[in-house]
């Protein structure tokens, strides 16, 4: 699974009109299932995420996790994080994983980040959403459960 995390002081989703997630200060956290991903690579990503230290502790370095800092975390499909940009002009999403797969592991993902005792709120799978955030610091980080074999 590929997650872009972005550290926030607040972040919103909405489907329309209808706001379908919404978080204060924590972690917006953009994933994407990839073929072949299970349900094991989200877990591990997970819990990753959890322990990532990136917020300021009190001498101001990044060293507290969103648990630690009582925060929350919004979970958005993304499935343009598959995208390879190797060949031309035009992105392709062959790798992402299947729509019911993709849907599967977004679910079990979120899931764990609660089994880990995260506030988590959630975009809508496969909509067209309008995502807000204030990115705070800014911090955006990459990751990869295939960097981590």
């Amino acid at each position: 699974m590929r997650a872009l995390i972005q550290r926030v002081s607040r972040a919103k989703v909405e489907v329309g009109e209808r706001v379908t997630g919404e978080i204060g200060q924590g972690l917006l956290i953009l994933v994407c299932a990839m073929q072949g991903d299970t349900e094991i690579a989200a877990e591990k990503l997970a819990a990753r995420i959890a322990k990532l230290r990136i917020f300021k502790d009190a001498a101001g370095k990044m060293n507290r996790s969103v648990a630690e800092i009582g925060g929350a975390c919004l979970v958005v499909s993304q499935f343009t994080l598959a995208a390879d940009t190797s060949r031309g002009n035009r992105p392709g999403f062959s790798t992402a994983a299947p729509p019911e797969e993709g849907n599967r592991l977004y679910v079990h993902f979120s899931n764990i980040l609660q089994d880990l005792g995260l506030s988590v709120a959630n975009g809508e799978f496969g909509a067209d959403m309008a995502v807000s955030l204030v990115n705070d610091g800014p911090v955006t980080i990459w990751m990869d459960s295939a960097d981590r074999a």
